[in-house]
């Protein structure tokens, strides 16, 4: 059976086109990688208590915000387009509750431009008793 000379001329110093391509692939990858940033801001935080409880410890004022994504990109983002909260506010008993720090932003806007954003921490654990009477 006689190949075409097409294939051929591909299969032609095949060990040396494999090679080739995975390093291309590895200086592409370091590259993306290499350009890769992050950065640190801190935003206020909105807490929602249960009416009935009160907090014994202490009620987190603001939350760090890690943005990771293009090094062009990430220092353009307004921290103000972040809103950051947190939800206690189905706490029924007395004792230590823990709730995840829930990040509000236009993902449409930061998916597309490869941002990812990570609270830390990224929950919160308060203490809560039954509140006295005045």
């Amino acid at each position: 059976m006689k190949l075409s000379k097409y294939l051929q001329s591909f299969l032609v110093n095949w060990p040396a086109k494999v090679l080739s391509l995975v390093f291309a692939l590895l200086v592409y990858v370091f590259i993306q990688y290499s350009t890769m940033g992050a950065r640190v801001v801190t935003i206020p935080v909105q807490v929602s208590l249960p009416p009935s409880l009160e907090a014994q410890s202490l009620v987190p004022t603001s939350v760090e915000v890690i943005i990771r994504g293009n090094e062009d990109v990430i220092y353009l983002i307004d921290p103000n387009a972040i809103k950051a909260s947190i939800d206690f506010s189905a706490v029924e008993q007395e004792g230590i509750s823990t709730a995840l720090v829930v990040l509000s932003y236009e993902e449409r806007v930061f998916d597309s431009a490869g941002i990812s954003l990570v609270a830390n921490p990224n929950q919160y654990r308060i203490l809560f008793s039954v509140r006295s009477s005045p």
